[in-house]
């Protein structure tokens, strides 16, 4: 089975498309037999996901710090849920588990959790793919900004390349070889 690590909001949005797009990969993933990786949570996107995969049957794993855990919202309703001690330490375990990873609407704690596995590329540590489900144009400042970084030298080509984008959750798991 493979293994994605999605990173999403812990907020819905205000555009109901980005629901819509979560419930669509989530219901993919299970079609395609891809487990599933998250923090842990059943709010925002995050629990949307979850909650529709495990509707479906899939299998989610869902990796959480105590202090988010212990505002009661770990999703205790999915496959496999791994409480560790800090923020850090669940980027860690995440990572670890993902054969890929998808990054979906979301705040700065998903721009955070992207960048990570991206400065992992960028040092050599892993090539492991990052797609980027653009919905709604979500993510077109922060691409150009990576490659307004790429043409000033800071970040080099290969990083950029590890990043695969579109709009539509099935292309995007296709462009990726997932689907």
């Amino acid at each position: 089975m493979k293994s994605v690590c999605i990173f999403c909001g812990s907020k819905s949005g205000i555009r109901k498309e980005y629901a819509d797009n979560a419930r669509s990969l989530g219901e993919l993933f299970v079609k395609n037999n891809i487990a599933m990786i998250y923090g842990g949570a059943t709010n925002g996107i995050m629990g949307i996901i979850a909650d529709t995969m495990m509707h479906h049957g899939g299998n989610v794993i869902g990796v959480i710090p105590t202090i988010i855990a212990d505002r009661e919202l770990a999703h205790n309703n999915i496959s496999t849920l791994h409480v560790v001690e800090s923020m850090s330490e669940r980027k860690t375990k995440m990572i670890e588990l993902a054969d890929a990873f998808i990054t979906l609407p979301g705040g700065v704690g998903t721009m955070d959790e992207m960048f990570e596995v991206l400065a992992f590329t960028h040092l050599g540590v892993n090539e492991k793919l990052v797609g980027v489900l653009n919905v709604n144009g979500f993510y077109d400042s922060m691409l150009a900004f990576i490659d307004h970084a790429v043409a000033e030298e800071f970040v080099p080509a290969h990083v950029k390349n590890q990043i695969v984008v579109d709009a539509d959750p099935k292309q995007l798991l296709t462009k990726m070889g997932l689907a």
